[in-house]
């Protein structure tokens, strides 16, 4: 996989450089210190994978992704920042990114885009627990929003967009859910036609944008 790192840090982004590069799958293949940098560097190379951290001087990497992503709907972007703020995390995926990492574990980073480039939905457990309080204190309105954002689909898959959401995949899904994965597959393409969704992806942005 092609890959552009950016980071505001010249030492972390040449840590990344070699971390990743040691990967016999992944290339690097070009890296940027700014959010202007990441614009010109994914127009230009088109990379499989956006690595980016979020606050960065000059511009920041949420705006930068926002511009990415309304001119490639299908840029994988993951962030990978120090700051597991609530705001954040929201933007990220109101946006559309594909990964929200913290800086603490190199070594599952590559593993991670590998899943973003499957066509997965990457969270790191504390952003997954970060989310979750985001909507703790609106328990009593969950039901109700969840009810109208999803009243399209069958009880089935309501189910199915709750584990897409969660981060699981079709395996996954299929023994959570006791079904096969082409049971689910099939799911998935009818909540993406009846949505007006592209991607699972978007299933996840959905859910968290609509429903908690």
């Amino acid at each position: 996989m092609r890959v552009v790192v950016i980071d505001d840090d010249a030492i972390v982004c040449r840590s990344l450089e070699t971390i990743l590069g040691a990967q016999p799958d992944v290339e690097v293949v070009a890296t940027g210190t700014d959010g202007n940098a990441a614009v010109r560097l994914f127009s230009q190379h088109v990379p499989d994978v956006l690595l980016m951290d979020i606050q960065m001087p000059q511009r920041d990497g949420l705006t930068a992704a926002e511009e990415i992503i309304a001119t490639h709907p299908d840029a994988r972007i993951v962030f990978l920042t120090t700051f597991a703020d609530d705001d954040y995390i929201v933007r990220a995926l109101r946006l559309g990114a594909r990964g929200y990492l913290i800086k603490q574990d190199v070594s599952a980073i590559a593993p991670a885009l590998r899943l973003v480039v499957a066509g997965q939905c990457v969270l790191e457990g504390e952003v997954l627990e970060r989310a979750a309080v985001l909507g703790m204190g609106q328990q009593k309105q969950i039901g109700s929003r969840e009810e109208r954002a999803l009243a399209c689909l069958t009880e089935r898959e309501r189910e199915v967009v709750r584990c897409v959401a969660d981060g699981l995949d079709n395996s996954d899904t299929a023994a959570e859910l006791c079904m096969s994965e082409g049971t689910v597959r099939n799911h998935i393409s009818s909540i993406l036609t009846k949505l007006d969704l592209r991607n699972r992806t978007q299933i996840a942005v959905y859910y968290y944008r609509n429903c908690v």
